[in-house]
């Protein structure tokens, strides 16, 4: 069949249902679209406004909220405009795009992730020699690197599904383009994308996980031998909105994509794909400012000097 391309849109399923059901569907997921983006905004301006937070982790962490943010910019939207509109329809381009840059935002969290994690390693293990290794040149090498990697890595797959064939039919059963059951609705065999797919994504977040897991490892046996309890207690409140985090992210997206074929359950995969792309990303900045003393204290600095502004607005 060549490239022939006779589908020229898409339809998203999404999660049909009543319209009253829908309705209370929209709302959800409209607040909790908000308040993700708010929530990691406010990071991202309080880590470049507080001159305590202008330190490797906390540029990591501003990086890792906009990435939140990309991501679940990338997909809530067009979700939220379909379940208001009788023609759940996304275009061809735009299908295709926006499974590209939720891949690529997704690859290169878990990318930063790992960055994060050795940046706490040696923070924690290598304390005298933090300064040193961790410049500022160095962070923002690994960042770009984080962001140059997720581009590399996803781009032959797209590039490879794009030139698929695809004659209909073209309903997806999803509330957006996921690899998965975009990649079936082609008319050829996709055992060979498929496969590829799977050893990318198995590689990924193997390696990214098995970093970040050395790390950890590294830092616990490092804290265990600090004599001081408060000592211990610090350290571990330090990189416990780190680790748990990685936990939520890794967990679900090792179930949702480190397998074979990925169609044999498709509704728990689209709640799956809820948890991995909205509520975390919900979630995130509510663990890493109640469980990080420095996020606690920096919110509380800002809270106070917005009061202060506003007593002085006030003065006659």
């Amino acid at each position: 069949m060549g490239n022939v391309t006779a589908v020229t849109e898409f339809v998203l399923v999404g999660f049909p249902n009543s319209y009253e059901v829908e309705i209370i569907f929209f709302v959800v997921f409209l607040l909790a679209y908000v308040v993700t983006v708010l929530g990691n905004a406010l990071i991202i301006v309080l880590v470049y406004t507080d001159c305590h937070l202008h330190s490797p982790m906390y540029c990591f962490l501003s990086n890792l909220a906009f990435i939140d943010i990309s991501v679940t910019s990338s997909v809530v939207p067009k979700m939220l405009a379909n379940i208001m509109s009788e023609k759940k329809t996304i275009s061809f381009a735009g299908c295709f795009s926006q499974s590209y840059f939720f891949f690529l935002l997704a690859t290169t969290g878990f990318i930063l992730f790992a960055i994060t994690s050795y940046d706490q390693y040696v923070a924690i293990c290598n304390p005298l020699r933090y300064p040193t290794i961790m410049t500022e040149r160095v962070c923002s090498q690994l960042v770009l690197g984080a962001w140059m990697g997720g581009f590399i890595w996803i781009l032959p797959s797209v590039v490879l599904k794009v030139r698929l064939p695809y004659c209909g039919p073209n309903v997806i059963d999803h509330y957006f383009c996921d690899s998965a059951p975009l990649l079936h609705l082609a008319c050829t065999d996709v055992q060979l994308i498929e496969l590829i797919d799977f050893v990318l994504s198995l590689f990924l977040l193997l390696s990214s996980l098995a970093l970040t897991v050395v790390s950890y490892a590294w830092i616990i046996l490092t804290v265990f031998q600090i004599p001081s309890a408060q000592g211990r207690q610090k350290t571990f409140a330090t990189c416990a909105s780190h680790f748990t985090a990685v936990s939520l992210g890794f967990g679900l997206s090792i179930f949702l994509y480190v397998r074979p074929s990925q169609m044999n359950s498709v509704h728990l995969n689209k709640i799956l794909s809820v948890l991995s792309s909205l509520m975390t990303p919900l979630l995130n900045p509510f663990i890493f400012s109640l469980r990080n003393q420095q996020m606690k204290e920096a919110w509380k600095n800002a809270l106070h000097n917005c009061l202060g502004m506003a007593k002085e607005a006030r003065k006659p």
